[in-house]
C-alpha cells in the first residue's frame, strides 16, 4: 500500500489521540528510518530518547531475539533466570540499593507516588491519608489520571477529574517556593532535573543541589524523574550528576530498553522495601519484567558502560549546538538553543532563554510546523517536543551525520525566511 492508504486506515480505525507527521515508517537501522515508498530519513528523534544506541542496534537486537526463541513471558508469578542480572546490571550502573521494573514510564511514576506516600505513613509517621507529594509548574510525569490531575497544562486535565488529592504545585526552579511549601506532611518532592514537555526548561544553576539539601533536612524525600534526560542524554548518566546531586528515588525509563518498553524505579532500601507483596502486586502486572526487555535492558547498560560513550555524545552535542546557532545567525531567523549535552531544543521566534513556553513559542507555531516539515522533506526527521524543536540523536550518529542535519538546518531556516 501507498502512504495515503495506511493513513487513511489508522484514520478511520483508530482512536485520534495523536498527530503525527504523515510519514509511515517500514523500516529502520541505525541512524536511518525508511518509508513505505523507499524514501530515507536520517532520524534526529530517537523516538523521544528512548533510542539512545539508535534503531536495531546490533547487540541489543541479538539480546532480544536469544530470549525470544528461549521464553519472553513467565508473568511475576514464577521466577526466571534474567531478572535477577536486571537488578544486578541496575544496581551496579546506579549505585542504588533496589530497584522495580515496570512497562512504562507513566507506571514508574505511579510506583514512585505509592512508594513515597507508604514510606510517610510507615517510617516518616505521617498521619493516614494526609502525605503530600511536591511537584512542579510545567511538569510532565505521564498521562494516567492521577498524573495529570497534578499537572498544570489545563488541556492534559479537560475531561478526565475528578482528581486525586495530595498534590502541592511550586514554581519549577524556585528554592523559596518550595521551601515555603514543605510541611511536617510532606513526603516527597517529584521533579525533573530539565523539564521537556514546558520545553528543555533549564532550572537555575544550584537548584537541584539546594532543593536536595532541603528534601534531607525535613526529611522528605527527593524523587527524580530522569525517564527521558537519564541514561546519557544529557551527557552524564543521569542529569542530577551535574549537580552532584543523589536522589532517594531515580525514576528511568525510555532508553532503558533500547526500543522495547520497560522502566523502572530505582531507590534507597530504606524507601523500596516499604512495596511489599500484599500492597504493591497491583503494580506488579502481568508484563512488568517481560524477559525480552530485560534482556533489551541489561545490553543498553552494557553500551552505556563502553569507554568513551558519554565524551562522544558531548562532542556530537557541542557541534550540533553551534552548527545550529551559526545557521540561524547566517539565516538571520530568530531563534535559541537550548539544553544539556544531547538533551536540547530550537526555541523560533525568541532570542532570550525561555523558562516557559507559553511565554513565547504559541505565538510561533505557525512557524514551528513549517520548519519541521520543510527538515522531513529534506530527509532529516524530526519533531517538536512541549512546542520546542526536538533534536534527538543517538550515539549511533557521526560528526558527518550531525554535519548533514545541519545543512538540512540551514535550508529549511532559509525557506522560513523567504516565505
Amino acid at each position: 500500500m501507498k502512504t495515503s492508504q495506511y493513513i487513511a486506515l489508522e484514520e478511520l480505525y483508530g482512536a485520534h489521540n495523536y498527530h503525527p507527521l504523515d510519514v509511515v515508517i517500514r523500516r529502520a537501522k541505525g541512524v536511518w528510518v525508511y518509508d513505505v515508498e523507499g524514501k530515507k530519513y536520517l532520524d534526529c528523534l530517537s523516538a523521544y530518547s528512548a533510542l539512545n544506541q539508535g534503531h536495531c542496534h546490533p547487540k541489543i537486537l541479538k539480546a532480544l531475539v536469544k530470549q525470544g526463541k528461549r521464553v519472553t513471558l513467565t508473568s511475576r508469578a514464577f521466577r526466571n533466570d534474567q531478572l535477577p542480572a536486571l537488578y544486578k546490571a541496575l544496581h551496579d550502573l546506579t549505585g542504588y540499593d533496589m530497584s522495580l521494573p515496570m512497562n512504562s514510564g507513566a507506571e514508574a511514576v505511579e510506583t514512585a507516588i505509592k512508594a513515597a506516600r507508604k514510606w510517610a505513613y510507615h517510617v516518616k509517621g505521617v498521619p493516614k491519608h494526609l502525605a503530600e507529594i511536591i511537584c512542579c509548574s510545567g511538569n510532565f510525569h505521564g498521562r494516567t489520571t492521577t498524573i495529570v490531575g497534578f499537572s498544570t497544562e489545563e488541556q492534559y486535565r479537560e475531561g478526565f477529574g475528578p482528581f486525586t488529592p495530595g498534590f502541592r504545585i511550586v514554581k519549577y526552579g524556585s528554592i523559596e517556593d518550595l521551601r515555603k511549601n514543605i510541611s511536617s506532611n510532606t513526603a516527597a518532592f517529584l521533579v525533573e532535573p530539565i523539564q521537556g514537555e514546558a520545553g528543555i526548561v533549564i532550572p537555575p544553576e544550584g537548584y537541584l543541589h539546594e532543593a536536595a539539601r532541603l528534601c534531607k533536612e525535613n526529611n522528605v524525600l527527593l524523587i527524580a524523574d530522569e525517564i527521558q534526560t537519564g541514561l546519557g542524554r544529557t551527557g552524564r548518566l543521569f542529569a542530577c550528576d551535574w549537580e552532584d546531586v543523589r536522589p532517594d528515588v531515580m525514576i528511568v525509563g525510555k532508553a532503558l530498553g533500547g526500543g522495547v518498553p520497560i522502566a523502572a524505579v530505582c531507590g534507597k532500601t530504606d524507601v523500596m522495601s516499604v512495596l511489599n507483596p500484599v500492597g504493591h502486586t497491583i503494580m506488579s502486572g502481568t508484563y512488568t519484567g517481560h524477559l525480552t526487555a530485560v534482556m533489551g535492558a541489561i545490553a543498553c547498560q552494557t553500551e552505556l558502560a563502553k569507554p568513551g560513550f558519554y565524551g562522544h555524545l558531548n562532542g556530537l552535542a557541542d557541534r550540533l549546538y553551534a552548527g545550529i546557532t551559526e545557521a540561524l545567525r547566517v539565516t538571520g531567523v530568530p531563534g535559541i538553543v537550548q539544553g544539556i549535552g544531547a538533551r536540547f531544543g530550537l526555541y523560533l521566534g525568541v532570542t532570550a532563554p525561555v523558562t516557559n513556553y507559553r511565554q513565547a513559542v504559541r505565538t510561533n507555531r505557525e512557524m514551528e510546523v513549517k520548519f519541521i516539515l520543510g527538515c522531513v522533506r529534506r530527509g532529516l526527521y524530526l519533531h517538536d517536543y512541549g512546542h520546542t524543536m526536538h533534536h534527538g540523536f543517538s550515539s549511533q550518529h557521526t560528526e558527518a551525520d550531525i554535519d548533514q542535519s545541519l545543512h538540512i538546518i540551514e535550508d529549511a531556516l532559509r525557506e522560513l525566511k523567504t516565505k
